[in-house]
């Protein structure tokens, strides 16, 4: 007589039953789901970065200069380098989106090194004995007005980009480490508005005195259109911040490598 051995069990009368092998160990069917990629990053071998981090340091620098004076279009207060200040912002997306929050912390950094180096060369130039005839002296009243107050703004603008920017790329790679290559337009977006109020927060709570903002109503305004005009600007921009980064991560050899 031929006995069978049973492979798996289950109770007719309990269709909830562990199914079982023959040793009685339980069978498991749970399917293990892939673990998601790491998002991809490009190193900084190439030219790109450096063009990038070049441009970004001119702009910065030049927006200092120009938030120095104090700007009134209608009812809108706001500072000369206003038109500026937003380019810093798309182009640290675009670092950060194609080459990671380390090498947007470096790209930070290094901005803010140059623009202090700056600073201090308006210094030595407003220091330095000038011409004492009529001309002279007006050039040398035109340095100090125009760029005296540039290391106050230089300050709250350290301090301001530094916690805006790392903010806004903390967060754009954070949502890339979720989304993958999915979503840009909402990674930009959304780590915009988280940057772009702590900078203009920061920026004008330092830099209001040093261009004649004098009560509370006045500070509110250049507080509020400051940051409703630098995220509508990077909304409005998003098309064309989408477009470079795109363009840059075909011609990058080493992103995703």
């Amino acid at each position: 007589m031929l006995i069978q051995p049973a492979a798996e069990t289950t109770s007719p009368e309990d269709p909830g039953a562990r199914r079982t092998t023959m040793n009685g160990t339980p069978m498991t069917s749970a399917k293990t789901l892939p673990a998601a990629a790491p998002p991809k990053f490009a190193s900084i071998g190439s030219p790109y970065f450096g063009i990038l981090l070049a441009v970004m340091a001119v702009v910065l620098i030049l927006s200092n200069i120009g938030a120095s004076k104090g700007v009134a279009i209608g009812p809108v207060i706001t500072d000369g380098g206003f038109f500026l200040f937003p380019l810093a912002y798309i182009l640290g997306d675009v670092i950060s989106e194609v080459y990671g929050f380390k090498v947007a912390r470096k790209a930070i950094i290094t901005t803010f090194a140059l623009s202090v180096f700056a600073s201090l060369c308006y210094w030595i130039i407003i220091a330095l004995p000038g011409f004492e005839d009529d001309f002279g002296v007006s050039k040398q009243t035109a340095l100090e007005g125009a760029l005296g107050p540039v290391p106050q703004i230089v300050l709250a603008s350290l301090l301001a980009f530094l916690a805006g920017q790392t903010i806004n790329a903390w967060i754009l790679v954070k949502m890339k480490a979720r989304t993958g290559e999915k979503s840009l337009w909402a990674r930009i977006m959304g780590s915009s508005v988280a940057g772009e109020f702590v900078d203009t927060l920061i920026f004008c709570s330092i830099a209001a005195s040093v261009i004649g903002i004098t009560d509370a109503a006045m500070f509110v305004n250049y507080v509020a259109v400051g940051f409703l005009y630098k995220t509508l600007v990077e909304f409005l921009f998003v098309p064309v911040t989408a477009a470079a980064i795109g363009w840059i991560k075909k011609r990058e050899p080493s992103y995703g490598a």
